[in-house]
């Protein structure tokens, strides 16, 4: 299979599986648990119709969005992942110039393997830096005071992974980093080759956001270790509050899945928040993104930027999204599975795929804006 066979999301899934070792594919591609939550996030816009209108004079179609501070060209962006040097060599490099290239936004993760401020540098794009709260204040000053001289525009707090998920297949495949294979995974890299050999001659796999404050590469810590002993499960609102304060611009809670929660958000002075339950990573059996789309829209929608994410593999996805209120549609596995296939090429593809088929969506809806997509033209099961 080649790229230019790639017309959707399963198609890249597809590629971007010959591609990578098994460990580092099911990194991608697995949930939490029994994966109820990562299967029902995709599952959920199936319940959902839309009502077409006809004869509406379309004629030039308009993707821009404004949310966050920011004019965004597509009305998705690409949702900050970690490990992306592990899936191809070019990592977040590919993604923040596919992003710079469709004028949409890139998030740069803490578990990011490039530093923030090269891609700051390099790419003109509206830049997301996500990061955790750490039980180092000082660390989690240190890492905004840092954001702040990089120019990044928009902070992005996860509140939902204050524990790592129980990733089951990453346990039966031994993947970790630095990685731990047991005798399954080892097979499996060993029958990639091209891989490793990618793996070997580029530059050493870094952590560059937080290879000041974790050893990675020496066997003391890991991910898992990561998220068990420096994160802090102790958070709460007035921990955020401060940071807000103190970042002073515009700031969203990633990981949002309540009304009562969006109003805190509101509350303390976020600007935004992003539905999310982590791609169903995290905690499984929790609510899809989308079925809770509406429910906090209503609540919040006027006070604050709605984004979400979660489950998105369509135009047609991103449009019922759009029409019950989301300002803009954060993709994560979409470009991830891209990248592993083909690099820049591979998410460039990915993007343009999805540019022409929410286009292509909105002729058909009689829709020429955003602006004009909204609930009345959904209906549900």
């Amino acid at each position: 299979m080649r790229l230019s066979h790639c017309h959707n999301f399963h198609d890249f899934r597809t590629l971007a599986r010959k591609r990578l070792p098994g460990p580092i594919f099911n990194y991608i591609d697995g949930g939490a648990d029994d994966e109820v939550t990562l299967r029902r996030n995709s599952e959920a816009f199936n319940q959902c119709d839309l009502v077409p209108r006809v004869l509406t004079g379309v004629k030039d179609i308009d993707l821009r969005v404004e949310v966050m501070g920011q004019t965004l060209e597509l009305p998705i962006y690409c949702s900050p992942t970690a490990l992306q040097r592990l899936f191809h060599h070019q990592g977040e490099r590919a993604v923040a110039a596919s992003a710079a290239k469709f004028g949409t936004m890139f998030g740069v993760s803490s578990l990011g393997t490039v530093s923030m401020e090269e891609i700051a540098k390099q790419y003109d794009t509206p830049q997301i830096y996500q990061f955790y709260f750490h039980k180092d204040r000082g660390l989690n000053r240190a890492m905004m005071e840092r954001a702040k001289a990089s120019k990044i525009e928009v902070m992005m707090l996860t509140v939902d992974s204050i524990t790592g998920g129980n990733r089951e297949r990453d346990l039966r495949t031994g993947f970790s980093i630095p990685f731990k294979l047991n005798l399954s995974g080892l097979w499996q890299f060993a029958t990639k080759p091209m891989w490793g050999i990618n793996y070997l001659t580029h530059e050493k796999f870094s952590l560059p956001q937080l290879d000041e404050h974790v050893d990675m590469g020496g066997g003391a810590s890991s991910i898992g270790d990561y998220f068990t002993n420096m994160l802090d499960p102790s958070m709460n609102w007035d921990d955020v509050a401060e940071m807000v304060k103190f970042w002073d611009g515009q700031f969203c809670l990633k990981g949002i899945m309540s009304v009562e929660d969006a109003l805190k958000a509101v509350d303390i002075g976020c600007t935004g928040i992003v539905i999310s339950n982590h791609g169903g990573r995290q905690l499984d059996g929790s609510r899809s993104s989308f079925d809770h789309l509406a429910e906090i829209v209503e609540a919040v929608g006027d006070k604050i930027d709605v984004m979400f994410d979660s489950g998105v593999q369509r135009g047609t996805h991103v449009l019922k999204a759009l029409s019950l209120g989301a300002k803009a549609v954060g993709v994560g596995r979409l470009y991830l599975y891209a990248l592993a296939a083909a690099g820049q090429g591979g998410v460039e593809r990915a993007l343009q795929l999805m540019k022409a088929e929410i286009e292509r969506d909105m002729r058909l809806m009689g829709c020429s804006s955003v602006a004009e997509l909204s609930k009345h033209n959904l209906r549900f099961r």
